[in-house]
């Protein structure tokens, strides 16, 4: 009749041992370098550790708020005018600039952007008042 407690105790005994068995796997770090390469250590040849630890950038760290707003429209179509000059008189110097056959010689007409619309989506992007 005794030896339900006792194997209780002997099983309660062998759970805390394999407990202590596992988590004293966790600090082994240090340990392991001095050990002999036979019993689980180092080889010779492995480099040193750093003396300092690794920087690692702060992936989470959100960036500070945008200082500069938005193109509006307007800027936005200068600035479209001011690239395709630049890009005209580009290939004008390499000589590109001709007209290809059965072309009238202008070039197709860029797409109007469409209007942004609030259809309850967030873009991500602010629109200006």
């Amino acid at each position: 009749m005794r030896k339900a407690p006792i194997r209780t105790a002997v099983l309660t005994l062998a759970s805390v041992m394999a407990g202590a068995l596992a988590l004293s796997g966790c600090g082994t770090g240090p340990a392991m370098e001095q050990l002999p390469p036979a019993l689980g250590g180092l080889p010779a040849g492995a480099p040193a550790r750093p003396a300092t630890p690794y920087q690692y950038p702060a992936v989470h760290d959100m960036p500070p708020p945008r200082t500069t707003r938005p193109m509006t429209e307007e800027e936005l179509s200068k600035a479209e005018k001011e690239l395709q000059a630049a890009r005209d008189r580009q290939e004008a110097r390499e000589g590109r600039g001709k007209a290809p056959a059965g072309g009238n010689g202008s070039r197709p007409a860029t797409k109007k952007r469409p209007a942004a619309t609030n259809s309850g989506q967030s873009t991500g992007a602010k629109t200006s008042p």
